[in-house]
């Protein structure tokens, strides 16, 4: 198969990727990589040694946000990306606001002391005090976020335009690994946001990794509450 995507499946990023790639109807392979212990040259694949790499036969290319956009051009139909100018940017917009805002507060504040700390030192949970700390930054740092989200959707399906484009994408998948965590915004003062959350996980192209990633966290799943 030509195409391949290398890095951990419950990392974002890669994540991000490989939903691109199936609402595309493009099948490819996925290869599991640690960063943390890569395989040998892995820094031809990607030369700041971080996930997702990715090739298209001989070509190989780095950076989930880079993917996508060639994703595009290579494979553009159907489109997630839109044509007119300003609806294109503000679609990149909301794709940097996740990957480089949202999604490193939910890395460190929550994914990590909460579900990966925990699952490596084989403790049933986190520590006390980290679960107080996560709960303060949900409470005091996230409704800053979803404040944006939830004005900027909007009475919309969609943040940008009429259709399904990689700004929805990377909002929903940057809420799937603060899921794990049963965290989620909540549904009585985040109602719009929420709903678009609901739809897009249940898209196929979001449900089948969740399900694939699912025996990884079974131990220390929780459940949302509203």
């Amino acid at each position: 198969m030509s195409l391949i995507v290398f890095g951990t499946s419950v990392s974002p990023f890669v994540r991000k990727v490989r939903i691109v790639l199936t609402e595309k109807g493009l099948l490819y392979r996925h290869e599991n990589v640690n960063e943390a212990k890569p395989p040998d040259g892995w820094r031809e694949l990607s030369p700041l040694g971080k996930i997702p790499a990715f090739k298209d036969c001989d070509r190989a290319l780095a950076g989930s946000s880079v993917i996508c956009a060639y994703l595009e051009r290579r494979f553009p139909m159907p489109p997630l990306y839109p044509s007119e100018p300003y609806d294109y940017a503000r679609a990149l917009w909301f794709e940097d606001y996740m990957d480089d805002g949202f999604v490193p507060l939910g890395r460190s504040k929550v994914f990590l002391p909460l579900i990966v700390e925990p699952l490596l030192a084989g403790k049933p949970e986190a520590d006390v005090a980290d679960q107080e700390a996560a709960g303060e930054a949900v409470d005091k740092e996230f409704p800053a976020f979803w404040d944006y989200l939830e004005r900027e959707l909007g009475d919309g399906e969609f943040f940008v335009g009429e259709r399904l484009t990689i700004a929805d994408i990377a909002i929903a998948n940057a809420h799937v690994n603060l899921r794990y965590a049963g965290v989620a915004p909540a549904r009585n003062r985040w109602p719009r946001l929420r709903a678009f959350l609901d739809r897009m996980h249940s898209r196929s192209s979001f449900s089948n990794l969740v399900e694939e990633e699912a025996p990884i966290f079974d131990r220390l799943s929780a459940r949302i509450s509203d």
